[in-house]
């Protein structure tokens, strides 16, 4: 069930970035049919099946990513602009499925009969909150290839972005993965999933 809720999670962020790189003047993604929530469209390998599927055998935090949506910033009609709203649309648009699925969880729970424990519908509206949470969160981590990354190099002033990006983006890929995979990274983001889980929560009681 963790599965599926990630693969439509992924679908959703990487259409978002499609749609809004489409808005900002960019069709290359919507001319590679990427406006879409079929998963088979977005696949990648290693981030959206391997990853997922090892985290979840071994009960590590779930999550993964998928296949790059491609950008041709050329297009952009304002670049700045375009680069930090493209980038920043996935991060959003997995917030956005959280408020949904926790729109969908305070109905749930009012309208379900008998007990909520263990009820197939409540754990898959929780599995959406929390997967969407822990995306978006993740995401935004500063550091190649994540949108967090891009948004801080065209977010910082003076070019101090660029020369970070820059530096650092040979080896965000192996620092990434080391994070994830030593479980460090969760360390660090997992105050801040459950403060934003808190509050979410806070709203379905």
């Amino acid at each position: 069930m963790s599965f599926v809720v990630l693969l439509f999670s992924l679908s959703f962020h990487e259409s978002a970035h499609a749609w809004t790189a489409f808005r900002q003047g960019d069709s290359t993604a919507r001319s590679q049919g990427r406006i879409s929530l079929n998963p088979l469209v977005h696949i990648d390998v290693i981030g959206t099946v391997v990853l997922p599927l090892l985290m979840i055998f071994t009960g590590v935090s779930l999550i993964g990513w998928a296949k790059p949506t491609p950008v041709d910033p050329r297009y952009f009609k304002d670049l700045r602009r375009g680069q930090i709203v493209v980038s920043g649309a996935g991060p959003l648009s997995n917030l956005l499925l959280a408020l949904l699925f926790t729109a969908g969880l305070f109905v749930a729970v009012r309208a379900l009969p008998g007990p909520l424990q263990g009820n197939p519908v409540v754990i898959f509206l929780g599995l959406g909150v929390e997967i969407n949470v822990l995306l978006a969160i993740f995401n935004l981590v500063p550091l190649p290839p994540l949108d967090g990354s891009h948004i801080v190099e065209w977010a910082l002033p003076e070019g101090i972005g660029h020369r970070y990006v820059a530096a650092i983006a040979p080896y965000g890929g192996f620092i990434l993965l080391a994070l994830v995979m030593s479980g460090a990274l969760f360390k660090v983001l997992g105050p801040v999933e459950g403060a934003v889980l808190g509050l979410l929560y806070s709203l379905v009681r």
